[in-house]
């Protein structure tokens, strides 16, 4: 994330908040917690890595070391120079983690992935997510499909319009998907996939 900041830690953390980057709602099929992630929503410019690692540790993962819990991230929208905080920052969060909280994780559902965050984390993904977390990882390429690992009435509300605006422009324009049309989304951001038609794509990245 660049640097200098010209928000104080607190006036980070309160935007973080005030944004709902992160939030804690609802459940999964398996009665999992369920950590839900808007990247989009993300202001990687004005937060710096120690304020968000702190953010989390008290915030979040303290509600998540006991049980089993599953992350829906909304990867809609994510532009590297706006809301994508950056490889060593991925990195710090991951290893910043608590182990209790990092083995209760047991899934990872990646809505709207894109062809760049599949090559980004087909090349990188197994150096910043060690341990087996990105066997955990799991591509979502319509919310539609989320519900089929999340349970919707608890989760629905939860996800911007802007994400069902995206499921229904792929729908007209399919090709966005494999990156053969520009949709003026440049995203960073391989694990399993929920559609024949994501397994062609995939293939076609091999």
């Amino acid at each position: 994330m660049t640097s200098p900041l010209k928000l104080s830690p607190s006036d980070q953390e309160h935007l973080i908040d005030k944004l709902q980057v992160f939030k804690i709602h609802g459940r999964d099929k398996r009665g999992r917690k369920v950590l839900c992630i808007i990247g989009k929503l993300f202001p990687a410019q004005l937060v710096s890595t120690e304020v968000l690692n702190q953010y989390l540790e008290e915030k979040i993962f303290s509600n998540l070391k006991d049980k089993p819990f599953s992350v829906v991230y909304v990867n809609t929208g994510v532009q590297r120079n706006e809301n994508f905080p950056g490889i060593s920052t991925l990195r710090s969060i991951y290893d910043a983690i608590p182990i209790n909280v990092r083995d209760n994780l047991e899934a990872v559902y990646f809505v709207h992935p894109g062809l760049q965050s599949r090559l980004f984390l087909a090349t990188f993904g197994r150096f910043i997510f060690i341990g087996g977390m990105y066997r955990k990882l799991q591509y979502v390429n319509r919310v539609e499909f989320l519900w089929n690992h999340v349970r919707r009435n608890e989760i629905e509300f939860e996800i911007p319009e802007f994400v069902f605006d995206h499921d229904e422009e792929l729908e007209h324009r399919p090709m966005m998907e494999y990156g053969l049309e520009s949709d003026h989304r440049r995203a960073y951001g391989t694990p399993s996939v929920d559609s024949a038609v994501s397994m062609y794509s995939m293939r076609c990245i091999a």
